[in-house]
C-alpha cells in the first residue's frame, strides 16, 4: 500500500470515529450547554463535514491504491486532512468556548477542503484503470 493510501485511509477512518463520537457527544452530553449558548448547530456543521471529509479520505486513499501517483492525490489528502483539522477543530472550538477569533479560521479550513475536492476530481479524471 503506498503511503498516501495509507494516510487517507486511516486518516478517514480515525476522522470518521472522531466524527460520530463528536456528534453524539453534543447531541446527548452537551446538549444543554450548546443549546444554552445558541452553538448546537456550529457543533454540529464541525461533525457532520468531518464525517463528509473523512469519506473523502477513505475514497482519495482507495483511488491512490489504483493509482498511486496520480498528480494532485497526495495534495487532496493533505487538503482534506488539514481542511478539516481547522474547520471542524476551530468550529468545534468556537462552539464550546465562544471565542470568536475562530470563526476568522474556519473560512481557511473550508477553503482547503473545497481545493481537495478540486484535487480529487482532477486527479481522478486523470485516472485511467
Amino acid at each position: 500500500m503506498s503511503p498516501t493510501a495509507r494516510v487517507a485511509i486511516v486518516g478517514g477512518a480515525v476522522i470518521g470515529a472522531l466524527s460520530v463520537a463528536t456528534g453524539a457527544f453534543g447531541a446527548h452530553g452537551l446538549k444543554a450547554v450548546l443549546e444554552a449558548s445558541g452553538q448546537a448547530g456550529n457543533w454540529e456543521t464541525a461533525s457532520r463535514y468531518a464525517m463528509y471529509h473523512g469519506l473523502a479520505l477513505v475514497g482519495t486513499g482507495l483511488l491512490s491504491l489504483v493509482r498511486p501517483t496520480a498528480p494532485g492525490l497526495a495534495a487532496s489528502t493533505a487538503c482534506f486532512i488539514l481542511g478539516t483539522l481547522i474547520f471542524s477543530g476551530c468550529l468545534g472550538t468556537l462552539a464550546l468556548t465562544g471565542v470568536t477569533v475562530l470563526g476568522a479560521i474556519v473560512p481557511i479550513g473550508g477553503t482547503l477542503m473545497i481545493a481537495g475536492w478540486i484535487l480529487l476530481a482532477s486527479a481522478a479524471a486523470r485516472t485511467t484503470v
